[in-house]
């Protein structure tokens, strides 16, 4: 055994949780392995196996695997198992034991693993882990199926190999369970590669990491099977794995001299690099990491004695030399980027396309924008399969002559023989390609082909591979297979940054993709930049906040242009072949950058545009002609509807800003009457929402804020509108903060448009919970539009009836009525009873009769509101269904019950509907429906829609919104009524708090909800707490809305209970005859409330011994619940085992 080489196999298989799969392969995988680890000619390692541990044996063999090891040993760890991910996202291995509910106590965590590794001395680590990702042996197992190795295993010295990609499954034999002990494939390729020495790819005698994985990788790749393996490295070196057994002689070749006399070789150190697998010009010899010495000897390193052994030379974009083993034919192929990353899926989709080309070599196109990294992609393929072609041969093809005589240089390359005349020689490579001599196995990259009319014919036929990189899609219609390379996902955009920029975090890495929007050129430039100045991540984001610096940025070999240039160049070369593809291109930077819709940039009309882009515009034969030049060279790609068309944000930035001010004036002017003309004017409407959702994102593009047209303020204040019908509210406040500042800068406070946005950002301001904010301007709004128009003018009256929101907020409920029933009075004698507005206010006046209590006028209003608006704009209309909601919150406050949960679970599927189940006014009817079923005695129903809605809201709206707190509320009555009185408490105490924040003391909100909280505590058993509580509520709620509101009757009820059972029988008795009296005389003798008064009172009454009126009242009582609610009704059960009834409060939404 060679001194400081271990191994540690950890083989789950058998789980004792059900749900857990059992996996066939680990064990056979662990016997496997060890066998060629353990041999002294092959790995030589040191082995222990841990097979179908438990969670603690697996635990401590790690632990024990990386306690007290010396810095020169090698470890290997290799882990055969099911991988989990929880909720949060976080990894863990499964053991045997493992209950996938229970992951920190029975699984073994990566964040435990990666702290052992950090711990331990050892700087060379090899992690092996064959695990399924994705959670999909686990039915009911809930979380993100995406797998961050590189984030739970991130370090320095580390290799961490896996079996999958963050989608796959680590497959068995021919499926992911094989019944049969068949090895995985992941780990049957290593032990293949290992124990038959295949994977030694450049004949030294000895497997480095690197060969390793690309023989894994090539393997699995040709046998189909549907995973890929991924590698991340953060070792500054490479390691020896083991010995070829194909090589090695016996007895075993001895592991190079060199190894323990020499420094080590200085590599270009990049701590996150995505280390590409096929590099075989990396070192393949384990370095210490002393200071460093001089290189080995090149006879004792396998021949690879060149000065730089990690292959790449930073700044030098000239032709590489033919790398170790290279295709015998190796032409005008540039140094491969060592920070090549990510791409896989697409370089597996490419290998495939090339692979199915037929004896005829259809080619494949990579088309995509500037700097989307097309070349790189071109270029990593040409590196990582050059062991599958006899020739490599690149090609420039910008121009018909560049590519001529590129391709012409191949003659003498292949050893034709041919005169000098460069038609001569290209006849030669077309006719020798062709026929496959002297090589049928041959890759041509054609880079740049931009104009395929040109190049199409010198594009070779054969069985070889032809592979183009063109920012023209329409290499299709020449026979090209098209596969588009877009911009960088996320993951990989970190992943780059971190590799250009180490000094940058997680978060900031993450941050900045962002803003460069994931394109590989500007992540190079702009990364390595920021690497190299003392600038902060906040300080550079505020520094291109209004756009890009192209000196903010560091030109690599990789990327030697910077975007701005590019992009000039591409400006320019459309202003000499096609100057109305160059004013289309302008004309779409007044729209949002990516995606927009044709028919808005068709739109755009008037006086002032040149005759030919008006006809352009009209004319759909010239509009397509021109949008398809445009395609051509990538500036905007076309939907496969042919609706909308997309422009990159950063081609969108730099087409903008070099655009001639007076183009810009002409254009801008005409995009804003344009925007105008789409307006559909009806922003309540739902059916006019998603026209809103295509206008908006253009607003701020088009500076419409800046215009002095009507038409166009109007669309501003009609979009504001649509924002708080539909929802939108937040992002309506930064439209209307930004609008306000520069119409009064332009028009001056006075200008009665102001006012009227005033009027809507106050709207804005009570559909987000800040009440008082909307108080605070709705009044000036008012007065301000009063003084400038007329009393009867919409605008003011709509400004008005945003008061009276205000005012049944603040619990002037009277005042509310009073108010809106004037405006009503006015819009119908002006405007005519059906109108919107007239309608408006009608709701107004019922919503403020319920707040009243006076629930049989309420209903009235409403049900006549409902019928109007039906017959107006329809069943389905935004309005509508409000009305119906109000209506049956009407029945349901006057204790229909039943009827009031058949109106309301038709209007809460009409919303959902509509206007789906994340809208303010949904959660209304979610709320209101878990009401009806509370009060009809279906506990599992109410909990279903409460839960639903409580965290619905927690996330829309948020926990502080005067509606989560209303929907909390009910939600703590309920789980004190049904067992879980540590949930009331809590939720009670923050509603209370909630409520504090958001209204004045003596709100009746604060009231009930005290009067609700103190039941809670009656509960807990702290009796003389919840008393004086109840009492509070009851005073509170007296003053705010009188003694006969059926909201103190009910705290009166509630308190007359808690003085009976604080011993205080006079005084509850005294309260209950009034409260009875009140109730019969606000509600009726048969209301819900009025019954449960009379209950109470019995009980008192029977308290003091008067047990024959007590009966008697009791009867009375009984007799109104069965015909009302029925015998089986909840509250008929209670009453009838003469258990004490009580009241909850339900918060009103405003």
């Amino acid at each position: 055994m060679s001194e400081g080489r271990f191994a540690l196999l950890v083989a789950t298989g058998r789980y004792d949780n059900s749900s857990l799969r059992r996996l066939r392969s680990p064990a056979r995988d662990a016997k496997g392995l060890a066998a060629v680890l353990a041999d002294p000619r092959i790995g030589d390692f040191a082995v222990r196996k841990v097979t179908d541990g438990r969670n603690g044996e697996v635990s401590r063999a790690i632990e024990s695997f990386f306690h007290d090891r010396g810095t020169r040993d090698l470890l290997l760890l290799h882990m055969s198992c099911h991988g989990i991910k929880n909720d949060d996202g976080e990894l863990y291995f499964a053991a045997r034991d493992t209950e996938p509910e229970l992951l920190d106590s029975t699984a073994v965590s990566a964040a435990f693993l990666r702290t052992q590794m950090h711990r331990c001395r050892a700087r060379s680590i090899v992690v092996l882990l064959d695990c399924c990702y994705s959670g999909a042996f686990l039915p009911d197992f809930k979380g993100d199926t995406a797998v961050h190795v590189t984030e739970r295993l991130r370090g320095s010295g580390r290799v961490v190999l896996t079996a999958t990609n963050r989608f796959e499954y680590a497959w068995e034999g021919n499926r992911p369970n094989e019944l049969a002990p068949e090895s995985s494939w992941f780990t049957r390729a290593v032990i293949e590669g290992l124990r038959t020495g295949r994977a030694d790819r450049d004949g030294d005698g000895f497997v480095s990491v690197d060969e390793l994985y690309a023989y894994v990788y090539e393997h699995m790749l040709a046998s189909r099977v549907k995973q890929r393996p991924q590698r991340w490295s953060a070792l500054e070196y490479q390691v020896l794995i083991a010995r070829s057994a194909a090589q090695a002689p016996a007895p075993a070749r001895p592991w190079p001299a060199w190894l323990e006399t020499a420094g080590p070789v200085p590599v270009l150190r990049d701590e996150h690099l995505r280390v590409d697998p096929y590099d075989r010009a990396l070192p393949s010899s384990v370095v210490r990491t002393e200071p460093p010495g001089p290189i080995p000897p090149a006879g004792e390193r396998g021949g690879r004695d060149r000065a730089t052994p990690s292959g790449v030379v930073r700044g030098d974009r000239g032709p590489a030399a033919a790398p170790a083993a290279a295709p015998p034919v190796w032409g005008r192929v540039p140094r491969r980027n060592a920070r090549f990353t990510g791409r896989e899926l697409l370089l597996d989709d490419l290998r495939r396309l090339l692979e199915d080309a037929g004896p005829s070599g259809t080619p494949v196109t990579l088309p995509g924008m500037v700097g989307v990294g097309k070349t790189q992609l071109a270029l990593e393929y040409a590196h990582r399969f050059q062991s599958a072609y006899d020739v490599v041969w690149w090609v420039s093809a910008e121009t018909r002559t560049v590519c001529r005589e590129g391709l012409a240089g191949l003659a003498p390359a292949l050893g034709l023989a041919t005169g000098a005349e460069l038609g001569e020689r290209l006849r030669a490579v077309h006719d020798a390609l062709r026929r496959g001599d002297p090589y049928t196995r041959w890759l041509l990259v054609f880079d740049g082909a931009d104009e395929p009319d040109e190049i199409a014919e010198l594009v070779p036929a054969g069985a070889g591979h032809v592979l183009i990189t063109s920012r023209n899609p329409e290499w299709a219609e020449h026979g090209s297979r098209l596969l588009e390379v877009p911009q960088y996902g996320r993951e990989e955009s970190v992943t780059f940054v971190h590799g250009r920029a180490p000094r940058l975090t997680e978060s900031e890495a993450d941050r900045l993709a962002g803003l460069c929007h994931d394109l590989p050129l500007l992540l190079d430039q702009t990364a390595g930049w920021l690497n190299d100045v003392p600038l902060s991540l906040d300080e550079y984001a505020a520094h291109v906040r209004n756009g890009f610096d192209p000196d903010a940025v560091k030109v690599s070999a990789d990327y030697p242009s910077d975007f701005r240039t590019a992009g000039l160049r591409l400006l320019l070369r459309l202003k000499e072949s096609a100057p109305e593809a160059l004013e289309l291109l302008r004309l779409f930077t007044f729209f949002a950058p990516g995606s927009v819709f044709a028919e808005l940039v068709r739109g755009v009309r008037g006086s002032g545009l040149p005759s030919w882009i008006e006809a352009m515009l009209v004319d759909p034969l010239k509009w397509h002609r021109t949008v398809n030049i445009l395609r051509k060279h990538a500036v905007v790609s076309v939907a496969t509807d042919g609706k909308s068309l997309y422009l990159h944000p950063l081609l969108h930035q730099v087409v903008h800003t070099e655009m001639p001010e007076p183009d810009r004036l002409l254009l801008r002017d005409a995009v804003h009457r344009g925007l105008a003309a789409a307006d559909p004017r009806e922003p309540s409407d739902a059916r006019t929402w998603p026209d809103y959702a295509r206008i908006l994102p253009h607003l701020r593009s088009a500076d419409v804020c800046t215009s002095g047209d009507p038409d166009v303020q109007g669309l501003i204040l009609n979009c504001l509108r649509y924002l708080r019908f539909s929802g939108g509210s937040t992002a309506g406040l930064s439209l209307a903060d930004e609008t306000l500042r520069i119409w009064r800068r332009l028009f001056g406070e006075g200008h009665w448009q102001v006012w009227a946005l005033t009027h809507q950002y106050a709207g804005l301001l009570r559909a987000t919970g800040n009440y008082s904010g909307a108080v605070a301007i709705e009044q000036s709004a008012a007065d301000g539009l009063m003084a400038q128009l007329d009393p009867e003018n919409p605008e003011y009256l709509h400004a008005v009836l945003g008061q009276t929101a205000d005012l049944r907020n603040m619990a002037r409920y009277s005042e509310a009525v009073e108010v809106s029933q004037k405006v009503l009075t006015t819009c119908r004698r002006v405007l005519g009873d059906a109108d919107a507005l007239s309608l408006a206010a009608a709701s107004g006046v019922g919503s403020g009769l319920a707040l009243l209590g006076l629930y049989n006028e309420a209903l009235e209003v409403d049900h006549a509101t409902l019928a109007a608006r039906r017959g107006l704009v329809g069943e389905r209309h935004p309005s509508t269904l409000f009305s119906e909601l109000s209506y049956a919150t009407d029945l349901r406050l006057l204790g229909r019950y039943g009827q009031a949960a058949q109106v309301q679970e038709r209007n809460l599927r009409e919303h959902h509907l509509v206007l789906g189940a994340d809208h303010p006014q949904s959660l209304w009817a979610g709320y209101h429906l878990a009401l009806c079923h509370y009060r009809n005695g279906h506990p599992d129903q109410a909990r279903e829609a409460l839960t639903e809605v409580v965290e619905r809201s927690a996330r829309i709206l948020g926990d502080g919104h005067p509606h989560t707190l209303a929907f909390a509320s009910c939600q703590s009555c309920f789980s004190r009524e049904y067992g879980d009185i540590d949930r009331a408490l809590e939720l009670g105490e923050s509603v209370i708090a909630g409520y504090a924040a958001v209204h004045d003391e003596g709100h009746p909100c604060l009231a009930g909800c005290r009067a609700n909280h103190a039941l809670s505590l009656d509960r807990l058993g702290d009796r003389e707490r919840a008393h004086a509580l109840a009492e509070q509520a009851l005073r509170e709620m007296s003053a705010a809305v009188g003694e006969n509101h059926p909201w103190t009757l009910g705290c009166a009820i509630n308190a007359s209970t808690l003085r009976g059972l604080v011993g205080d029988e006079e005084s509850a008795a005294e309260l209950g005859r009034d409260t009875v009296e009140r109730a019969s005389a606000a509600l009726g003798t048969l209301h819900p409330l009025t019954l449960s008064a009379r209950i109470a009172l019995a009980g008192d009454l029977r308290a003091l011994r008067d047990g024959e009126q007590a009966d008697r009242v009791e009867e009375e009582a009984l007799r109104g619940f069965t015909a009302g609610l029925g015998p089986q009704h909840p509250l008929t059960v209670a009453a009838r085992s003469r258990r004490r009834l009580f009241w909850d409060f339900d918060p009103p939404l405003t």
